[in-house]
């Protein structure tokens, strides 16, 4: 049924970030950057623009190599699926992006997007946020970071075409500019080309802000003009970076993103008129907080939902990813039924290098999350329990002592880069809740931790966490369930179920 909605911005109050979205017939999709995070490439759908939910992955693991399994002492925070292009094109769903750690630019193909199976295909060297454009039988990709190149591409996007085009398409503007054009996104329209960036001024409001360059031909030469500079009333943070997509009826949208502090990069959807055959983006200029628009009455469905571990098969909700490539001979949701169990393999000595760590997004504008954790099967050495995870890191959980002792702790990410404990105290019992509450409300950006035993009241632990987003993990807090070993390999925790809240919640 066709209705009048209110949609609130953002549309997700999460880290969605570099979003690609189209529509095909009246669904939409959307890919966003995954990075460490596997499964990867996550992709979103809606039947109205204004809630999404996980329809499927485009990879379970993009590599297979130390790095990407977390076994060389660094792994690819960072790194990994950046910016990814989402197209469709005669039955057939492509996504294509490059990884800086591989130094490679991937394709992937489908005729089933939300079941796969994905064709893959690796061309070498970077295509800096690339999108693809298919034109009259040809395929291309635009890309580049202020030095706009474009490459044509074999017909089914797997290859470059031998003898086909490869060059610079043109330079974007130096003066004033801190990061000159990059997050392609490509439209053939109304015998128009559109190329939409974004790029972040030294002067004026120094917020990133969307461009978008128009030319009748492929080739140039190209017009440009500032099509959105707004923060959406949020610290000076332009929403820019993304693409427009029409609805059925023929109104147009641009879905961009905002940095938000920890929380990382949250989607916005802006309604989109036409002038001239120029895009204009907002409401006056601005970013609505609010909108009104014809969508059709679609429940909403989670992006971070509970989970309380009752499988018939060792597979898990798509709402949960990895923190890299996970060890699939050490995680089970049926060796216990109704628990999850995490198995230590390689030795760690910090949050951050253990593998299996399991997580969904935090979401703004607070949230939490609770579990049960089952230390019986711990050895010395052990840690478990529940992470705030980003590069400056907090952890509540058990800690298992050398003589069969346990202890609840509360740590933090030391000055060189080790697990400092800020709060321990001996625990008796086998069993332990464990809490994280976050608050993202005016840029708060804290996390509190408490633990308690079954039937007892909660009791926070250690400090607050101040949680800052930053660069080396360049991805907002992710909240997960983690165990690992510091001494010996072969102990395993078993966590009865994972309960989420997300405070403020809207219709």
């Amino acid at each position: 049924m066709q209705t009048q909605a209110t949609v609130a911005n953002p549309i997700l109050w999460a880290d969605v970030p570099d979003v690609s979205v189209i529509r095909v017939g009246s669904v939409y999709y959307m890919v966003s950057t995954s990075m460490h995070s596997m499964p990867g490439c996550p992709i979103m759908k809606s039947g109205n623009l204004k809630h999404w939910g996980l329809a499927g992955y485009v990879f379970d693991r993009l590599e297979d190599n130390d790095a990407h399994n977390l076994m060389d002492g660094k792994g690819i925070y960072g790194s990994g699926s950046w910016a990814a292009s989402l197209r469709y094109h005669d039955g057939i769903y492509y996504v294509a992006f490059s990884s800086n750690d591989m130094n490679r630019f991937y394709v992937y193909r489908t005729a089933d997007i939300e079941r796969g199976p994905w064709e893959r295909s690796v061309i070498e060297g970077l295509h800096h946020d690339p999108s693809l454009l298919f034109d009259d039988g040809r395929v291309y990709v635009i890309y580049g970071n202020g030095d706009i190149r474009i490459r044509e591409l074999t017909e089914t996007a797997s290859a470059p075409k031998e003898g086909g085009l490869d060059r610079l398409l043109f330079e974007t503007e130096r003066e004033g500019i801190g990061l000159r054009c990059e997050g392609c996104h490509a439209y053939k329209l109304n015998g128009f080309y559109y190329l939409f960036f974004i790029e972040w001024p030294t002067v004026g409001n120094r917020r990133r802000r969307q461009l978008v360059y128009r030319s009748r031909r492929l080739l140039g030469p190209y017009e440009r003009r500032v099509a959105l500079d707004d923060d959406l009333g949020y610290r000076n943070c332009g929403v820019a970076q993304g693409g427009i997509v029409s609805t059925p009826e023929g109104k147009w949208y641009a879905m961009l993103f905002q940095d938000r502090d920890a929380v990382g990069r949250i989607p916005c959807l802006v309604p989109v008129r036409w002038e001239d055959d120029w895009p204009i983006f907002g409401a006056d200029g601005r970013v609505p907080g609010t909108l009104e628009a014809p969508m059709p009455d679609i429940a909403p469905r989670p992006l971070v939902t509970g989970d309380e571990f009752d499988y018939g098969d060792n597979k898990l909700a798509l709402n949960w990813q990895w923190n890299h490539n996970p060890d699939d001979r050490l995680w089970s949701v049926t060796a216990r039924p109704g628990w999850l169990r995490l198995t230590t393999g390689a030795i760690a000595n910090r949050i951050e290098l253990a593998r299996n760590t399991l997580t969904q997004r935090t979401e703004g504008p607070t949230c939490a999350a609770e579990t049960l954790l089952d230390a019986a099967g711990m050895k010395p050495g052990d840690r478990a329990g529940l992470v705030a995870l980003q590069s400056g890191f907090g952890t509540v959980g058990i800690w298992a002592g050398e003589n069969g002792e346990r202890f609840v702790a509360m740590c933090v990410r030391g000055q060189d880069g080790s697990e400092e404990i800020v709060e321990s105290l001996p625990y008796a019992c086998e069993r332990i809740r464990l809490k994280i509450e976050f608050d993202f409300r005016e840029s708060a950006d804290t996390a509190v931790f408490a633990y308690s035993a079954e039937g007892e009241a909660w009791r926070s632990i250690g400090r607050p966490l101040q949680m800052k987003y930053t660069l080396d993990h360049f991805m907002g807090y992710r909240i997960g369930l983690f165990n690992y070993a510091t001494r010996v390999s072969g102990g395993f925790a078993d966590f009865d179920y994972f309960r989420y809240a997300k405070g403020g919640e809207r219709d």
